[in-house]
């Protein structure tokens, strides 16, 4: 009994229970303050009455997505002065103010390093008016160079991926840079921490930064300082505090790993043994990453110390860590355009990049994404696509790992498939692989989800592969997974319990801020 009450004392008086519950009491009195407020007098309300009226014309003129201002038009309308003040809270995101200009310090330190060389570019001038194009845009609204001589693996599994990932990091000479949304103790993340700390003590220096939701539930709040003392440079991004903020919505979800500017990985995979399916959670785990080799290493390096350093207040030796990479020889490699996206950044880039894919296809394009909650621009883009004769396919789990998502994701269904679009649900489990491929020759693979989450509130990245000997890979990749999925239809929709389908439309209506 007494063994019962101490784990029950610990949990209650836990560091995450404690945070949740504070988080908890500020959101009641956030909301008996906005109440307060629109009942103190009938001056205060008649002020939040033309407030909200102000905010209206505001959001209808604002620069953004139909979606987004129906989001808030709708609560502003149906409680003025509630939905004004709500609006006012979040989307002013007052709370990222210091990171915004922290990151753009970063970017004007590094611009630098961060250009497309002059021969690269009249290559690619050469083979593609529109890649150049493309990567004109990239480097302008982020600072997204593009390279040759950048050779790319591509993984279709977790497992590959840590396989080859040991291998690397056992070669690590100078430095070992590591950025991660998920880290949770096991199998994977415990032997790549033994590797990392006996290269500590060959004299590599070691960063490892992973995002503050990890501390509510998959490790200490203190771990960095465990890590510390192993001799690892440990930090968190945006650490979950008891103090409601609009930061903490926006959340680092890249994977970034930088060897001595010799090579870098990103893709889907987290450090946790569901992704290598040591855990079984939502069945078999399907996941694919990258290693880019050469010229293209350098983006990354300075994307993670861009990141690393926003919020410290020294000046960081970038040149120490820009390396030149490989120069291999060949014509395979094409050109890789590695890039960055998140609330700091003037424009979406990562759902822009997506966009350009889908509009100039011309065979294909093919597309995993564990969830699928997508504005009007995309929708009518896919929709458009299959209409004029591009074989579109979008493939997404079939055991979801959030089933609120997935209920979302499905009331798609109907307008997909009308216009000609094959849906495929992955049969065996569930799919967290970011990937797109057309007409042979064009590939992203990233950390980039389709839905508003990864597209317009997350910190993500990505490659852009074009002409690049791997997109032959990652497309077959597609094709074997096809061979084990379900192919949807009406009747296969029709099937789906009305509940579900139900509940998933009325989400749609606040899908914007999930």
């Amino acid at each position: 009994m007494k063994k019962y009450w101490g784990v029950l004392f610990k949990i209650v008086f836990s560091r995450t229970m404690v945070t949740l519950t504070l988080l908890l009491i500020q959101v009641f009195w956030l909301f008996a303050g906005f109440r307060w407020l629109g009942e103190y007098s009938e001056i205060s309300l008649l002020f939040m009455l033309v407030l909200s009226a102000a905010l209206l014309v505001y959001i209808i003129n604002k620069d953004e997505t139909p979606e987004f201002k129906l989001t808030w038009v709708i609560p502003i309308c149906a409680a003025p002065v509630f939905g004004a003040l709500l609006y006012l809270f979040v989307a002013g995101n007052w709370g990222n103010i210091g990171l915004k200009k922290g990151l753009d310090k970063r970017r004007k330190e590094t611009a630098a390093y961060m250009h497309t060389e002059e021969r690269t570019r009249r290559e690619m001038e050469a083979a593609s008016p529109h890649i150049a194009g493309l990567s004109r845009y990239t480097e302008e609204i982020g600072g997204f160079p593009a390279y040759r001589n950048s050779p790319v693996t591509y993984f279709p599994t977790g497992e590959a991926k840590f396989k080859d990932l040991l291998i690397e990091l056992e070669k690590a000479k100078e430095f070992i840079f590591l950025e991660y949304f998920i880290v949770e103790r096991g199998k994977m993340w415990n032997s790549i921490l033994e590797v990392l700390k006996r290269k500590v003590q060959e004299g590599v220096e070691v960063r490892f930064m992973y995002d503050g939701m990890c501390s509510i539930l998959l490790l200490p709040y203190s771990y960095p300082e465990k890590l510390q003392a192993m001799g690892l440079k440990a930090k968190m991004f945006a650490p979950i505090r008891p103090l409601m903020s609009t930061s903490q919505n926006n959340r680092d979800h890249r994977k970034i790993v930088v060897i001595d500017g010799r090579v870098a990985y990103t893709g889907g995979v987290n450090l946790a043994d569901e992704y290598i399916n040591e855990k079984v959670k939502f069945g078999h785990w399907k996941d694919t990453a990258i290693k880019v080799e050469g010229d293209a290493v350098k983006s990354f390096t300075v994307m993670f110390l861009q990141m690393w350093n926003s919020s410290e207040r020294g000046k960081e030796d970038y040149a120490k860590y820009m390396k030149s990479g490989l120069k291999p020889e060949g014509s395979g490699h094409g050109f890789v355009i590695p890039y960055g996206d998140g609330p700091a950044l003037p424009e979406n880039v990562a759902e822009t990049v997506y966009l350009d894919m889908i509009h100039q296809a011309v065979r294909y394009v093919h597309i995993m994404t564990p969830y699928f909650i997508v504005d009007n621009a995309m929708l009518d883009a896919l929709q458009y696509a299959a209409r004029r004769g591009v074989d579109v396919k979008i493939m997404i789990p079939h055991i979801p790992d959030k089933k609120l998502i997935f209920a979302m994701s499905r009331t798609y269904y109907p307008d997909l498939l009308a216009a000609g679009i094959k849906v495929y649900e992955y049969e065996p489990g569930f799919i967290h692989a970011k990937v797109f491929t057309s007409d042979d020759e064009k590939a992203v693979v990233g950390t980039v989800n389709m839905d508003y989450r990864s597209l317009y509130h997350h910190f993500e990245c990505a490659a852009y592969l074009y002409r690049n000997e791997a997109v032959a890979d990652v497309e077959q990749d597609f094709q074997e997974t096809l061979g084990r999925c379900i192919e949807v239809d009406m009747k296969y929709y029709k099937g789906i319990n009305i509940l579900n389908r139900l509940m998933g439309r009325v989400l749609r209506l606040v899908g914007p801020l999930t």
